[in-house]
């Protein structure tokens, strides 16, 4: 079980042309990894932001992922971040991630 505290995650992913294609070709090995730091009590709550075009449509498009982690300090979470395959990757905009400590205000999972 991971102890603590709590950061929030902003990872958009890059916008080129090949950005979405990218993601889905290591989109597998992403949910394998968060797979085990879900169980280990490391990623609180984790998903995929949506374009607002596609949100309706059988096929959404994801454009990032938002995250709130448990972390020994901000380094660390910044390296759970820096270690996942979509950052590896070029998926997430690596100017544009954002790693910053979290107060949460409700529970969490």
């Amino acid at each position: 079980m991971s102890t603590g505290s709590l950061f929030f995650v902003y990872a958009p992913d890059y916008t080129d042309e090949g950005a979405l294609q990218r993601r889905l070709e290591v989109r597998p090995k992403h949910l394998e990894n968060a797979k085990s730091l879900i169980a280990n009590g490391t990623i609180k709550v984790g998903g995929a932001f949506v374009d607002p075009a596609t949100v309706s449509s059988e096929t959404k498009k994801m454009t990032g992922s938002g995250l709130v982690l448990q972390a020994a300090s901000l380094e660390d979470a910044k390296k759970i971040v820096e270690g996942d395959i979509y950052w590896t990757a070029g998926v997430w905009d690596k100017e544009k991630t954002v790693v910053v400590p979290y107060l949460a205000a409700t529970q969490l999972p």
